[in-house]
């Protein structure tokens, strides 16, 4: 149903970026779309899964740096912001932008990333990225109709989209959150990217990615959409049916670009990340509905001391992670129970 096994899974196959490479890879191979469109999506198809090299020679450095204690060293009170325009080309970082900006890509890529930034800092306490004040940095205008967003291991890099599938990436502030937790988690958990770590990886993209556009909005758990990638579809995936990439409140829903498994006992140690995510992000959407209220203030604050609060633990399993989140609930919040009962009947949900 969902197409998620692959053989010969390799560690890092697939590199951190919002669209799944089968994704791309289907439309590459959809006769119905012109042959230009096709090639567009053939070609991110390959730019993205090379960049997978990128990331991971920056998440053997990232264990360096923490191995060796500098990651206490500050850089900054608070992260600076830089945007760089790459002018269709694949060479980031791209030319220095000094604002104000007249491109309206790179306004919402400085003032997104910005409130990424104050998120963070506001609801959690962490001081960018790497909780020491690192830069953060985005290329915009990627490629030529790049059909993609991603963390490279170490900045951000945002495609144009070709106007009919995809339309801008940095429209999408879910998008820019979700991605940018990519390098929290580096600098944390520092998850594997394949099996249940995988999964976790990808899930706590979507749960924080979606925690700050409620934020942002103003939105309580129960008002919220909990749809991710809603606002970059072009208007011939909208005349398709395809409302968003992923939909945290029913993976499987056929809306959904990427339809996700809604059972741990769905997935297969091969299933793609992207796909592994579907369950923990189904038990985080009814964990915060059941407890009520803005996700970020007491599930969300769950979810953040798990993924920091233990020491990198790279292949931690789904129900590990479950079973972490259930004994913070009780230890963090020993008043209010019904935060653990909320964290408890979402992971029962998906079979945790």
């Amino acid at each position: 149903m969902f197409e998620i096994q692959r053989e010969g899974f390799i560690d890092m196959r697939y590199c951190c970026h919002i669209v799944p490479k089968d994704v791309l890879d289907r439309f590459a191979e959809d006769t119905r779309l012109s042959d230009e469109l096709r090639e567009g999506m053939s070609r991110t198809s390959r730019v993205s899964d090379g960049v997978r090299t990128l990331r991971v020679q920056a998440g053997i450095f990232t264990t360096a740096v923490q191995a060796s204690g500098a990651q206490f060293v500050q850089l900054a009170a608070a992260p600076t912001v830089t945007v760089y325009d790459c002018k269709q080309t694949q060479t980031p970082p791209g030319t220095l932008l000094v604002p104000p900006y007249g491109d309206p890509t790179a306004k919402r890529a400085f003032a997104e990333t910005t409130k990424v930034a104050n998120f963070y800092q506001a609801l959690f306490g962490r001081n960018s990225i790497d909780n020491a004040g690192m830069t953060m940095m985005s290329s915009i205008h990627f490629g030529v109709k790049f059909n993609n967003a991603l963390w490279n291991g170490a900045q951000m890099i945002y495609g144009d989209g070709d106007g009919q599938i995809f339309i801008d990436f940095t429209n999408g502030n879910d998008v820019i959150g979700h991605e940018l937790t990519h390098g929290v988690t580096q600098n944390t958990l520092q998850l594997a990217y394949k099996g249940d770590a995988g999964g976790l990886n990808e899930s706590l993209s979507d749960c924080f990615g979606s925690m700050f556009r409620q934020w942002e909005a103003g939105q309580d758990a129960n008002s919220a959409d909990w749809l991710i990638g809603s606002t970059i579809m072009g208007p011939m995936a909208i005349g398709r049916g395809f409302t968003c990439l992923r939909d945290m409140a029913n993976p499987a829903a056929t809306h959904c670009l990427n339809p996700q498994p809604i059972n741990y006992s769905q997935l297969t140690p091969s299933t793609d990340p992207h796909y592994a995510s579907g369950p923990p992000n189904l038990a985080f959407c009814v964990a915060c509905k059941t407890k009520g209220g803005n996700s970020w203030e007491k599930i969300g604050q769950v979810w953040y001391a798990t993924m920091t609060g233990t020491d990198a633990t790279p292949n931690m399993t789904m129900p590990d992670f479950a079973n972490r989140t259930r004994q913070v609930a009780r230890k963090n919040f020993p008043a209010d129970p019904t935060v653990f009962a909320a964290v408890d009947k979402g992971w029962k949900q998906v079979g945790l």
